[in-house]
């Protein structure tokens, strides 16, 4: 009887935990924990005893639910865990007129170790370097226009 109450009082509490630390992981090893002291209960105790550890688990798991998702993100404390705003930052392709940039001058904005940011015509470029690390403010040489970034070298 005490390693079903101590299966499932763990198995609770790594429920909570599962908020703090994502993953899944330990949501996982408490569900298989509770999982384990219900079976146990009809193991040991019977079938009244079983369903009535499987009905108890439902109801703390809910309890505990709840409390997660709607009474936590209020707190203080919980606040820090949940996101309440939309990022809006969008990921692009460079334009088709990208090809044109091949074979023009570049400086580094930033140290390419191999990418970082180049000026092109006052215009801030993605790029990777052919060479290694570059420094910033170093004369680039454009070789190649890909998808998302062009590719350089010293000149």
């Amino acid at each position: 009887m005490t390693l079903i109450i101590i299966l499932f009082t763990i198995g609770i509490l790594l429920l909570a935990a599962e908020v703090l630390v994502p993953g899944a992981i330990l949501g996982l090893a408490g569900g298989v924990l509770l999982f384990t002291g219900c079976v146990l209960s009809f193991v040991q105790l019977g079938l009244t005893e079983g369903i009535i550890a499987i009905a108890c688990t439902i109801v703390a798991a809910l309890i505990v639910f709840y409390i997660q998702f709607k009474i936590l993100p209020k707190t203080p404390f919980g606040k820090r865990f949940f996101l309440n705003e939309e990022v809006d930052g969008t990921s692009s392709a460079l334009s088709n007129d990208a090809r044109e940039l091949i074979g023009k001058t570049a400086k580094s904005v930033t140290v390419l170790s191999p990418s970082g940011y180049i000026l092109i015509d006052g215009k801030r470029y993605e790029a990777t370097s052919q060479s290694g690390q570059i420094p910033a403010g170093t004369d680039l040489l454009v070789t190649e226009a890909n998808h998302f970034q062009l590719t350089v070298r010293t000149q």
